[in-house]
């Protein structure tokens, strides 16, 4: 089922960075960041099928890695 929460941003300009990735390497990602002590912040499962991780680069700006059924073009 589709849910999570998007984590929420302090920035007055851009609110975040999403890299699109295939679907069959998002584990391998979320591994590879907890292996290197980045914090998982939020998981999401989109209505259409996509899924997201969110997480924080050192400077504290928000990223996801997204993989295709996040949006309607991707």
């Amino acid at each position: 089922s589709a849910g999570g929460v998007i984590p929420g941003s302090d920035s007055s300009g851009t609110s975040h960075l999403t890299f699109a990735i295939a679907a069959a390497d998002l584990d391998a990602w979320e591994k590879w960041l907890a292996e290197n002590g980045v914090e998982i912040e939020s998981k999401v499962s989109w209505e259409r099928g996509g899924r997201s991780l969110y997480f924080r680069d050192p400077d504290g700006h928000l990223l996801e890695l997204a993989t295709p059924g996040t949006w309607a073009i991707y």
